[in-house]
């Protein structure tokens, strides 16, 4: 027999009793179990609720310990944004280039129907790269997000693959644009001013602009921008490459937490749990880092 979701037509939420039996103690009728609504209990991150979501978010690493996991009638999905660390822009190492390219950012997954079972579920939040380096992974729910790849040293040492790829800074040998994760990131962009100027880091919503070369006046690439999401209720941009530097000119941040490029101090780092790519800088200074990842969980609770 199926199961009895509701009693002509009314739902076992809405209904106090049923021949003088409470819904909640009656087990079956006509042979057919009643269906009783559960919904999904879990602790970890903070916590917050937008209409009948809980939403937990984490901006660290830790625990997302499930004790209940809603049926059907409840909904037993869980829907997931995860973010990576950005990408550190490149450095400035005074071996033979002027500016550097900028950091790729986090790569960036977002989904819903994942099934939870009673469990904890480890959940690791990716830092920021320093300058030179890759992004860390975020990760959750058997779900990982790659960080973000590096931008190009002043020195044309190569910039890096990663959730988003990180920016050229003087392209003289072979290969293609350090790519981004499909799926996840975009591509850093190109560049071959002879480092007066360097590319912008890749985005989750765009690849990361090209350097205009024009010898002294050369213009860095913005970095590529991020991609809108409303898991937590209200609109937040996430994962925005970071501008390549230019020695009079520097690339602005993607949107999504790309940090700007600079001609005069260090480039501005991603921003925090946005998985921003680190922007660049110029001759005798140093690239920004990437900023750090988030892993936010919603499940329906009521």
């Amino acid at each position: 027999m199926p199961d009895l979701a509701t009693i002509n037509g009314v739902a076992e939420d809405d209904i106090a009793t049923y021949n003088g039996t409470t819904a909640t103690d009656v087990t079956g009728i006509g042979g057919a179990t009643w269906q009783h609504t559960t919904y999904t209990t879990a602790t970890g991150g903070t916590i917050t609720t937008s209409g009948d979501y809980k939403i937990h978010k984490f901006t660290s690493s830790g625990t997302f310990s499930v004790s209940i996991v809603g049926n059907t009638s409840g909904d037993e999905d869980c829907e997931y944004l995860i973010v990576a660390g950005g990408g550190g822009a490149g450095e400035e190492n005074n071996t033979g280039g002027w500016s550097t390219g900028g950091g790729g950012a986090g790569g960036m997954l977002t989904g819903t129907g994942v099934n939870l079972s009673v469990a904890d579920y480890a959940v690791v939040v990716g830092a920021g790269g320093a300058h030179d380096a890759q992004g860390a992974t975020s990760s959750a729910l058997s779900l990982s997000a790659t960080g973000g790849g590096e931008g190009e040293d002043a020195g044309g040492t190569g910039c890096g693959t990663g959730g988003s790829g990180g920016g050229m800074n003087d392209h003289t040998g072979g290969g293609g644009l350090c790519a981004g994760v499909g799926g996840q990131g975009n591509s850093g962009g190109y560049a071959n001013c002879s480092g007066y100027a360097g590319a912008g880091g890749g985005g989750k919503g765009a690849v990361g602009a090209n350097a205009s070369c024009s010898g002294w006046t050369s213009v860095g690439g913005a970095g590529g921008a991020g991609s809108a999401n409303s898991i937590t209720g209200g609109s937040i941009t996430y994962a925005g490459g970071g501008g390549g530097g230019g020695y009079n000119n520097a690339g602005a941040g993607g949107s999504g937490g790309g940090g700007a490029a600079v001609t005069t101090g260090t480039g501005a780092s991603g921003t925090a749990n946005l998985g921003g790519g680190g922007g660049g800088c110029r001759w005798g200074h140093s690239g920004g880092s990437g900023g750090s990842g988030v892993v936010i969980l919603k499940y329906k609770f009521q």
